[in-house]
């Protein structure tokens, strides 16, 4: 559970530069939303209500094709998601799904009192600018990974991304879960799997998979 410190800390290194009369505005409006790992936060078409800052956790965003994901990004600590952002300026539904990766503690500000704070508090799109550039980057990257990379490094890549963003090494993921994320199938991914454990990148265990402890993890 978040503790008043916690919480004070983060308003203070988000939002601080606003000054104390917008920190006492946001103490007062916002709310703490407390959700447990693999709950869906919101679904494409839904009405957005709150603007979200990701306290604590992992927040996964992505669409749905046919039964398969697309990742855009994740959200981490400190940042928010720009996609629901963005949507608050035209029809207020969501056009993305956002699950909890693990349980996570989030901000939540009305979308009447974020439309407000813009007006009163301009330079609160500093904070904005900074998220839009993060996600379009997490985006780009996205896009060249599933047009230039190979399965096999997507598939590393993406062991590495969870074991950066959970600090979990192993971590447990299921090959239908892989494969959901990345837009293929179970078998291909448990082929590509034993290939890579063959050459070493990872360790599949009952805790897990595993990257070798010699092996330098992307930071994401």
């Amino acid at each position: 559970m978040l503790t008043d410190m916690v919480y004070e800390q983060f308003i203070l290194n988000k939002f601080g530069f606003l000054g104390e009369n917008f920190s006492t505005e946001i103490q007062r409006y916002t709310d703490v939303g407390i959700i447990k790992a693999k709950t869906e936060i919101i679904a494409e078409g839904q009405k957005i209500k709150f603007v979200p800052f990701l306290i604590k956790g992992s927040i996964k965003v992505y669409s749905l094709n046919d039964g398969r994901e697309l990742i855009y990004y994740y959200i981490r600590p400190n940042d928010s998601c720009m996609m629901t952002f963005s949507s608050i300026f035209s029809d207020y539904k969501s056009r993305v799904y956002a699950i909890a990766e693990e349980d996570s503690e989030v901000l939540l500000i009305p979308v009447s009192i974020m439309h407000d704070w813009l007006i009163r508090y301009p330079e609160i799109n500093r904070v904005f600018y900074s998220e839009y550039d993060k996600r379009f980057s997490d985006v780009m990257n996205m896009v060249n990974e599933a047009v230039f990379h190979r399965l096999d490094k997507r598939i590393l890549s993406y062991i590495k991304q969870q074991i950066a963003i959970t600090g979990h090494n192993p971590i447990k993921l299921t090959h239908r879960e892989i494969a959901n994320n990345l837009g293929t199938s179970r078998e291909v991914v448990s082929r590509v799997l034993k290939k890579i454990e063959n050459e070493g990148e990872i360790i599949q265990t009952k805790e897990g998979i595993k990257i070798p402890v010699n092996e330098n993890v992307r930071h994401y």
